[in-house]
């Protein structure tokens, strides 16, 4: 239907800034949650839910963290140290020397 006016909108979560772009709207706090949802209290009704789902997930975030840390570190250590000292030609070679070219047969 060509009557149909589409309207984009960048919505903030948090934040009171509400600039019109051009081609769209940013609306962000407040007047966002109210837009999305009709309800002008929802911007803080849902902090508490935010807060506690934020902490399980803060939670699992550290734990597999932790453990890309310690992948990233087995891996460091296997192919730049020996006997846990960093071998600083080969890690400054891999990082910065030319590449080394495959030959031909």
């Amino acid at each position: 239907n060509s009557n149909i006016n589409v309207q984009a909108i960048n919505g903030c979560c948090y934040g009171k800034t509400n600039l019109d772009k051009g081609d769209y709207l940013k609306i962000c706090g407040q007047e966002f949650w109210t837009f999305i949802s009709g309800d002008e209290k929802l911007f803080v009704d849902i902090i508490e839910p935010f807060g506690y789902q934020a902490k399980i997930r803060n939670e699992e975030l550290a734990a597999e963290y932790d453990r890309a840390l310690n992948l990233f570190t087995q891996q460091f250590m296997n192919d730049f140290c020996v006997d846990g000292v960093i071998d600083w030609e080969k890690l400054v070679r891999f990082n910065s020397g030319k590449p080394i070219s495959k030959s031909k047969k």
